[in-house]
């Protein structure tokens, strides 16, 4: 099979097409698992957290990819959720222990033997990969294959950002970045707190536009000051200066929710200018996002479909990865990015 293959982590500045695309053997679904023939595969700012070493896979080389649509290829023996050429997805969690306190808790994202898909095993940058039938996720008939990628990571984190946000209907949500996960935060927001405006922080007017087309009430740059204090404010960005400027911004007793799992470095000595008062004070919360759980990804799928979330997609072959990531990292970004897979 053909695939995209990293097989060492560097900076994207310095070396632009980190990854190889080359032949490699088609795996083989075990016991319990499923080979699924990729049509799809998002493009996430995570790839290059792990590219760029930020959150480096523990064996190399690895094909990254983690908001893969497929066709059920092959089945393992015991499987007995999913048939041939049922069409699933794959999400950032590839598999979680369902043992520890966290897992019986509900709350496998947080699991120490949380494994994500493309980083600690091989993801959808390719023509094949294989998942536990248990990772894997039904795909709404209403989704098309393009639709339905980025719902998978970007659209179930934004989902779990905004349940944490403790947001409702009426209050104002601040919303910094308007990329893949941002985007469709605003559509959600939009139909189910349709009392509550959405405040953009974007740093092109490209995105800010973007925002406006659907349906934020204010867009802006992340350090000016919008119309109202907002109530909570997602961050979704991989800097440190829309998190302090946000702070600012947010009104006394708010929450922001840092939608990451990395943050670069090359803004990081504006964390030097947090001042108490001015950014923490008055019962201001902050609180992180790790990862995903499956049942976050299915109530996203859900509700994606049954209020017709359609994410804005660009979409490039997968034989041009690196182009894809070069334009994630340069931040030519309106909406999503997604590999399409000719098999």
């Amino acid at each position: 099979m053909k695939a995209q293959l990293l097989h060492q982590c560097c900076d994207l500045s310095v070396k632009p097409d980190p990854l190889d695309f080359c032949e490699r053997e088609t795996p083989t679904a075990g016991s319990g698992e499923l080979l699924l023939q990729v049509i799809a595969c998002g493009v996430c700012h995570t790839e290059l957290d792990e590219i760029e070493g930020r959150t480096p896979p523990p064996v190399l080389p690895v094909i990254p990819g983690h908001q893969v649509v497929g066709r059920v290829a092959a089945i393992g023996e015991d499987v007995c959720r999913f048939q041939l050429g049922d069409r699933v997805g794959v999400a950032w969690i590839y598999s979680a222990c369902g043992r520890c306190a966290f897992c019986l808790d509900g709350l496998e994202n947080l699991c120490p033997q949380f494994q994500g898909t493309g980083r600690d095993a091989d993801g959808g940058y390719a023509e094949y990969m294989v998942v536990s039938e248990h990772f894997a996720h039904p795909i709404p008939d209403s989704l098309s294959d393009i639709q339905a990628a980025p719902l998978l990571c970007a659209g179930a984190i934004g989902y779990r950002s905004l349940q944490l946000s403790g947001l409702k209907n009426g209050e104002i949500l601040g919303l910094t970045g308007v990329g893949g996960s941002g985007h469709l935060v605003l559509q959600m927001v939009r139909h189910r707190y349709p009392e509550s405006p959405v405040f953009v922080f974007a740093r092109s007017a490209r995105q800010q536009e973007l925002a406006r087309e659907l349906g934020a009430a204010w867009a802006g740059t992340s350090d000016q000051e919008p119309p109202e204090q907002p109530h909570a404010v997602i961050d979704t960005t991989p800097a440190w200066k829309p998190v302090v400027d946000a702070l600012e911004f947010l009104q006394p007793g708010g929450r922001l929710v840092i939608n990451a799992i990395r943050k670069e470095s090359r803004d990081q000595d504006q964390l030097l200018g947090l001042d108490y008062g001015r950014h923490l004070w008055m019962e201001k919360e902050i609180k992180s996002v790790a990862n995903v759980c499956r049942l976050d990804v299915r109530e996203f799928l859900k509700l994606a479909a049954e209020i017709n979330i359609k994410p804005q997609v660009e979409c490039y072959p997968l034989a041009e990865a690196n182009r894809a990531l070069h334009d994630l990292k340069i931040g030519d970004v309106r909406g999503a990015k997604v590999l399409m897979v000719e098999n």
